[in-house]
């Protein structure tokens, strides 16, 4: 079965930090990413999420579909920016360049396409990361690195089984689709995409109903059995913070906190090459 997005046990040094401390790199490069639009860090953020994306021995196939979805919606995002507000980079940049003319009220500009550019990259610099922290944090290990920072062990516990419902919810999906294309329904891409997209929602909608079941059911069982009745609760999986933790802990906020002292240092976020 063809698993998207679901923990791989691997022997790299990734694998082997805390999940706390794949949630504080994730955390820190997200909120980085989100602040800052100087160019010049962002395309150092890209190198880093490659690198350690590469390092992690994430195979391609776990996070295709994934990859494509994203890349799908940051083209719906820059071509409505474009549409509805064709000169914010003129406006961030003060200045107007104008390179071709599209349709009345939306002139190509330099500066708008160097905008463009970086809203582009923002992508790359969080999707790599994002399917890092997925693919390579063992769910009921992550549960107790947060249980052991403090996070209540309820909502630990919840987002473990979170974590683990994502391989079996894939599975139910890959089920069904097969079945329905044993049926003549065609669901790969030699169809259209609308009737793809029709059809994949057909699917979907009755898979998250069936999920909430089994959630339900899930609860019941906890709860019958005195579940979050005590304020503690020890963890098989619990991983103490070693050294290479507390390096790649402060290496990251190190980098983070020059970035967005980088960034800030003239009273803007925005680096423009233009002046």
């Amino acid at each position: 079965m063809n698993r998207m997005l679901s923990y791989t046990e691997k022997d790299t040094w990734i694998h082997r930090l805390s999940g706390f401390t794949k949630l504080v790199f994730f955390l820190l490069w997200c909120i980085t990413s989100a602040m800052t639009y100087d160019t010049r860090i962002l395309l150092v953020m890209i190198a880093i999420s490659l690198v350690t994306f590469a390092i992690s021995k994430t195979e391609w196939k776990q996070v295709a579909s994934v990859f494509k979805l994203v890349m799908f919606f940051m083209i719906l995002n820059v071509v409505a920016s474009f549409i509805m507000s064709p000169y914010t980079g003129c406006d961030i940049y003060g200045s107007r360049t104008v390179i071709a003319s599209f349709i009345p009220g939306h002139d190509i500009t330099k500066e708008e396409l160097f905008y463009l550019f970086n809203v582009v990259i923002k992508y790359f610099t969080v999707t790599p990361s994002i399917f890092i922290f997925l693919v390579t944090t063992d769910p009921s290990e992550f549960a107790a690195s947060l249980n052991s920072v403090g996070v209540p062990y309820s909502i630990a516990y919840s987002v473990a089984i979170a974590l683990r419902y994502i391989p079996d919810v894939q599975d139910d999906f890959f089920r069904i689709r097969n079945a329905q294309e044993a049926r003549g329904i065609e669901m790969s891409a030699k169809a259209n995409l609308k009737d793809r997209i029709v059809r994949t929602a057909s699917i979907i909608f009755p898979l998250l109903f069936s999920s909430m079941d089994r959630i339900e059911v899930v609860s019941n069982a906890m709860e019958l059995r005195g579940f979050g009745k005590l304020k503690k609760r020890t963890w098989y999986a619990f991983k103490k913070l070693e050294r290479n933790d507390y390096l790649v802990i402060a290496g990251t906020v190190i980098f983070c906190v020059a970035a967005l002292v980088l960034t800030f240092h003239d009273g803007q976020r925005f680096y423009n090459p233009f002046l």
